[in-house]
């Protein structure tokens, strides 16, 4: 799978262990900054991410910021994307199976490493259920995508 990751500073050290899993996992990264732990915004990184997720270069994103919860509320503001903060193992496969979440925030300050790893392990190998219910409830998201 291609995932897209990025990070503002606050995210920017749990981002090295992140993408140096993903990549053992078998997955393709592509790690859209931030570089370095100087101040950046991230709004700034989740249009790089949510950008490479809605245009098709990455099936799934993945964004690290202190809170998960900044990332998350600029990256649902780019239509396609349905962005999740996720800290614990449920929400993280859940937000795929029930919502087709797309990309998923975590918050450095508020997982560990090892968390951190799990809820990306839960999140990249969950699926989309082929359940009625949640196809027509996502299939609302779309419309509601369209009638922005």
């Amino acid at each position: 799978m291609r995932i897209v990751i990025g990070s503002d500073h606050a995210g920017f050290p749990l981002k090295a262990t992140v993408v140096e899993h993903i990549r053992k996992l078998g997955h393709e990264v592509e790690d859209v900054g931030s570089h370095d732990d100087r101040p950046v915004d991230f709004p700034d990184i989740a249009q790089l991410v949510t950008g490479a997720v809605a245009e098709g270069r990455a099936e799934r994103g993945l964004l690290v910021c202190g809170t998960g919860v900044g990332a998350s509320i600029a990256a649902n503001k780019v239509r396609g994307i349905r962005a999740a903060v996720c800290h614990d193992i449920h929400s993280a496969h859940q937000c795929v199976e029930h919502d087709d979440v797309n990309v998923m925030c975590i918050g450095a300050q508020i997982v560990g490493p090892w968390l951190a790893l799990d809820l990306i392990d839960s999140y990249l190998t969950a699926e989309f259920s082929t359940d009625e219910d949640f196809r027509r409830r996502v299939e609302k998201l779309h419309k509601m995508d369209a009638d922005r």
